[in-house]
């Protein structure tokens, strides 16, 4: 049985969740970019101050949109890890 709601429901996930992928992959250039530049300047991959300014902007803007702080966090964390996975890969070539 098909139930056109759900199915509705279910494409505008489908979307959302390509322009997720769609953004990050945006985001990603970026931060690329970003660890060729500290790489070549030989700055250090990961910038404690500025990762923990990012998180704190993040919950607050969370929690403006009524979502979870804390799960924005750990998304967040996440993301952070492999950007400096990928910065510390760029300056160890």
């Amino acid at each position: 049985m098909s139930d056109e709601v759900l199915s509705r429901y279910r494409q505008s996930i489908d979307n959302i969740d390509a322009a997720l992928v769609h953004m990050l992959a945006e985001r990603f250039k970026v931060t690329q970019a970003v660890g060729a530049y500290k790489a070549k300047h030989q700055l250090p991959a990961a910038d404690p101050g500025r990762e923990e300014r990012q998180i704190a902007r993040l919950r607050g803007l969370a929690k403006d949109a009524d979502l979870d702080p804390e799960f924005s966090e750990k998304f967040l964390r996440f993301i952070i890890d492999e950007v400096i996975r990928h910065h510390e890969q760029a300056r160890d070539k």
